[in-house]
């Protein structure tokens, strides 16, 4: 195994020496005068041989530097502004017949140069195609039996690092970039160990493994999972994942960073997303996705439609959020989006990683979220938001109730800000829910610090309809007060299914919110109710003994809320 690990680096470097030896002897034969003599008033080089061989090697030198340094992809394209330098230095050094030809050549350079660097004049409209979205108005209802991932990255990252000490020879390295995604049903936060620098990898040659850490649950502490990885981000030359990408498909052009995805047993793999130009070199978009097993190299490629069960990120945050801008930017071409701007919408820049944030569905797929707004300044109403998939990067965009103003992330941000002033405590990770049919901001709230403190949940049509908790279930049962007092209510939109009960009352407690009373209280079937005196006024008189014929909402929950409900002996 290890020996053909061996020959396969070998015959990967060879590829890039004999590229480079092709482009390097290209370039001395486009330079180099080959034909011509001292004539009186041309330009007259001595050893010519001396300097063929010299723009031989150094070409050569620097092109193996480049392809291995940058990790470009090896396609003839890249290399037309080596072609037109190399034309235009031929074309004044040679004469003659000679000089004519490399003219040619170098206008031909010319040709291709405007083609490549204006690309992104005349592509605006393929781009708009390629990120053209479904349209819907409204996201399904929030299932209130799931939990949303609700943890925010940052704090996560912040007890990852507090638990650092469970990392042998913690010295040698420091936490990764943080990944969210499934993992046995459940919603977690992957973290891999990097080197932390040169020699730490030098001495280390593998990291020991990652860490994992609930995305629904604050309470919950880092994991750290042992599992010896040799081909990282942070490991150096070959043994660098992206460099190991690149020497197995020297050809594919890669978009985003690598991440890491672990499979139900635990196993780490990096993956990254590839695709190709939209025209030129220009644009982008998604194909594929390159896995590569960190402890011994094995890279498979996979195309959108066979990515493996267990990834849940094919398609890199880098490569959605481009998508997003060419969708909200070039709806009518490249110069709309410069002058006038007719119905431009540009996505935020609030998301968690690369200004969009992976969020779950109820059947456990995942999406990255944006929400887009006006070009205009100060302007923080929202234009309507996207959720794409992570696994196909199909994309859906939603409107929003036309006939509302929805406010945006950055509202809800500023909101916030304003709500804990004193505190200086701000919001992180704002993502737009349908809440018993309104219209959502779910925001945890983090100290200067960056550990969690509230979950603040706000309505986007009425921002004056805001409540926070200590917990996310807490929150939402507030909200449905809230939204009880207001002039939304929770109406059957909701997903969870509205049932009807008769039964005899046998506990009850009263509690003052605000300007009205809600009323808990236990059936004798021994299922509990909440319910608020604004949308049943004569609650505030419910005693044990009562008889009830209760409407409500089957939520799953602790209290279910009630829709309609009357007293025996009360009804008007």
């Amino acid at each position: 195994m290890r020996r053909n690990m061996i020959r396969e680096r070998r015959v990967e470097m060879g590829s890039i020496i004999l590229l480079s030896i092709i482009i390097a002897f290209g370039t001395a034969v486009l330079v180099v005068p080959l034909t011509g003599g001292n004539e009186k008033g041309k330009p007259y080089i001595t050893g010519k041989g001396k300097f063929f061989i010299s723009i031989v090697a150094v070409v050569f030198i620097v092109a193996v530097i480049v392809y291995y340094v940058t990790n470009i992809d090896r396609n003839w394209t890249a290399l037309w502004p080596l072609f037109m330098i190399t034309t235009l230095f031929g074309f004044f050094l040679a004469d003659g017949k000679e000089r004519l030809i490399k003219g040619v050549l170098f206008l031909g350079s010319l040709i291709v140069a405007v083609y490549m660097l204006s690309a992104p004049l005349w592509n605006a409209n393929e781009k708009y195609k390629v990120a053209k979205m479904d349209q819907k108005v409204d996201i399904e209802p929030f299932d209130e039996k799931e939990k949303p991932a609700s943890v925010p990255p940052k704090f996560a990252r912040n007890k990852m690092k507090k638990a650092f000490g469970q990392v042998p020879n913690a010295s040698y390295y420091e936490l990764g970039n943080l990944q969210i995604q499934k993992v046995k049903g459940e919603y977690v936060y992957i973290a891999p160990v990097e080197f932390s620098g040169f020699f730490k990898w030098w001495k280390g040659k593998v990291t020991p493994g990652y860490f994992m850490m609930s995305a629904t649950n604050a309470d919950d502490n880092p994991k750290f999972v042992k599992r010896e990885m040799a081909y990282t981000p942070s490991s150096f030359f070959q043994k660098n994942v992206e460099r190991h990408m690149r020497l197995k498909y020297p050809t594919k052009i890669f978009y985003g960073d690598p991440q890491l995805e672990i499979d139900d047993e635990g196993k780490p793999y990096y993956i990254r997303t590839y695709g190709h130009f939209i025209s030129a070199r220009n644009g982008f978009q998604t194909t594929g996705v390159v896995v590569v097993d960190p402890a011994t190299g094995a890279t498979k490629s996979y195309s959108l439609k066979k990515v493996p069960a267990f990834i849940d990120g094919a398609v890199s945050p880098e490569a959605v959020s481009l998508q997003n801008r060419y969708f909200g930017k070039y709806v009518h071409g490249f110069w709309n989006s410069i002058f006038g701007k007719r119905d431009v919408k540009l996505p935020t820049d609030e998301g968690t990683e690369a200004n969009v944030s992976p969020v779950f569905d109820d059947h456990g797929n995942m999406y990255y979220f944006t929400d887009f707004t006006s070009p205009k300044k100060d302007v923080d109403s929202m234009l309507g938001y996207s959720l794409t998939n992570g696994r196909t990067g199909k994309a859906t965009y939603y409107t929003g109730n036309l006939q509302e103003s929805y406010m945006d992330s950055q509202g809800d941000l500023q909101i916030i800000e304003k709500k804990f002033i004193e505190k200086k405590w701000k919001g992180s990770m704002p993502i737009l829910y349908n809440f018993y049919g309104e219209a959502s901001w779910l925001t945890p709230v983090l100290d200067s610090n960056g550990f969690l403190q509230k979950y603040f949940i706000v309505s986007a049509a009425n921002p004056e309809v805001s409540v926070y908790a200590d917990t996310p279930n807490e929150a939402l049962k507030m909200y449905k007060t809230a939204l009880q007092r207001s002039d939304s209510t929770v109406n059957g939109s909701s997903k969870a299914d509205a049932k009807t009960v008769a039964g005899t009352v046998v506990r009850v407690f009263k509690e003052r919110v605000g300007d009205y009373t809600n009323v808990s209280f236990l059936l004798n079937n021994k299922e509990n109710f909440v319910v608020s005196s604004e949308l049943v006024p004569l609650a505030i008189y419910l005693q044990p003994g009562d008889r009830v014929n209760v409407k409500y909402l089957n939520t799953g929950e602790l209290f279910l809320p009630v829709k309609e409900m009357t007293i025996k002996g009360l009804e008007k």
